[in-house]
C-alpha cells in the first residue's frame, strides 16, 4: 500500500504521558524511545488527549493482578495516513499458532530482558523490536506519542501495555514469518467508525465485546476493545447498533 506523509501543526511539549500506568514525566533517557508529541498531526491531538487522561478502568474491566503476577507485554498501536486518510496498522497471526491463532492484532509481544525496565522504557522498546520483528516495519520512521495503562488479557495472563505511535516515515511492511504472521495490513479509520462495520462479538463462554468486520477480517477480543475505546475517547465515534451480534468459534 502507498503511504502518504501529511505534516501537521507543532505542539510545544515533550512531556512523557502521566497518570496510572503511565511513565511518569520528562523525557525518556533513550532518545530512540522517547515519547513526544511535537510535530504530531492535528487528526492525532484527542489521541494523545485522552492518552493522557484516561485511565484503566476506563479501557477494560479486565486489569492486571495487584501481585505483581502476568507476563509483562506491549503492543504498538500505529497510526499512519494511507490513501483514504488515517489509518491503524495490524497484522492476523497465524492460524498455527498456540495462542489467539488466526486473530487480528496490533504488533507487539512479550518483553525481552535487553528491552529493559518494564515499568518505564521497557514496554516502549518492546512494542518497537516487536513490531519490526513481525512486519519488517523500521522503528526510525516511528514517532512514539503516548502510553495506555496496562491492560490485562486473563486467557494468556499477558499484562499489556499499548504503546501509541505515528508512522511519520512510512517504511514498507509485510510477512515477515509466515508461522508467526498470516498477513499484515491498514484498515483506515474512517472503516473502524463506519456504523455498518461495527458489531458485538459472542463467545460460547457467554463473554461480550466490540468486533469490527474490516479489510475481510473480524477484528475482536483485546484488540477490539482497545480501538473501541481510543475511537469513544478521541470523539471519532458514532452511533452503532450495538444488537448486532457475531456469534465466535469456540475454538476463538
Amino acid at each position: 500500500m502507498t503511504h502518504t506523509h501529511t505534516h501537521g501543526a507543532t505542539h510545544a511539549g515533550n512531556d512523557l504521558a502521566e497518570g496510572p500506568g503511565h511513565l511518569g514525566d520528562g523525557r525518556a533517557s533513550d532518545p530512540a524511545v522517547a515519547v513526544t508529541t511535537d510535530g504530531l498531526p492535528a487528526w492525532l491531538d484527542p489521541v494523545a488527549a485522552a492518552a493522557r487522561s484516561v485511565r484503566p478502568q476506563q479501557l477494560s474491566r479486565f486489569l492486571p493482578p495487584e501481585s505483581g503476577a502476568g507476563r509483562q507485554s506491549a503492543v504498538l498501536v500505529l497510526f499512519g495516513e494511507g490513501e483514504r486518510g488515517p489509518e491503524l496498522l495490524l497484522m492476523e497471526r497465524s492460524g498455527t499458532l498456540r495462542s489467539h491463532a488466526g486473530q487480528p492484532s496490533f504488533p507487539g509481544g512479550a518483553l525481552d530482558p535487553e528491552d529493559g525496565d518494564q515499568a518505564t522504557t521497557g514496554p516502549l522498546r518492546a512494542a518497537l523490536r516487536e513490531a519490526e520483528e513481525e512486519t519488517g516495519l523500521d522503528p526510525r520512521g516511528v514517532q512514539l506519542f503516548g502510553v495506555l495503562p496496562r491492560l490485562y488479557i486473563p486467557v494468556s495472563s499477558f499484562v499489556v501495555t499499548p504503546v501509541l505511535g505515528w508512522w511519520r516515515a512510512p517504511s514498507p511492511v509485510g510477512v515477515v514469518d509466515p508461522a508467526e504472521t498470516a498477513r499484515v495490513f491498514t484498515v483506515p479509520v474512517a472503516d473502524l467508525t463506519d456504523p455498518a462495520n461495527r458489531a458485538t462479538a459472542i463467545h460460547p463462554s457467554g463473554h461480550s465485546g466490540p468486533a469490527f468486520l474490516v479489510e475481510s477480517a473480524l477484528v475482536w477480543g483485546f484488540t477490539a476493545g482497545v480501538i473501541d475505546r481510543i475511537v469513544h475517547y478521541a470523539g471519532w465515534e458514532r452511533p452503532w447498533d450495538r444488537a448486532r451480534q457475531v456469534p465466535l468459534d469456540w475454538r476463538a
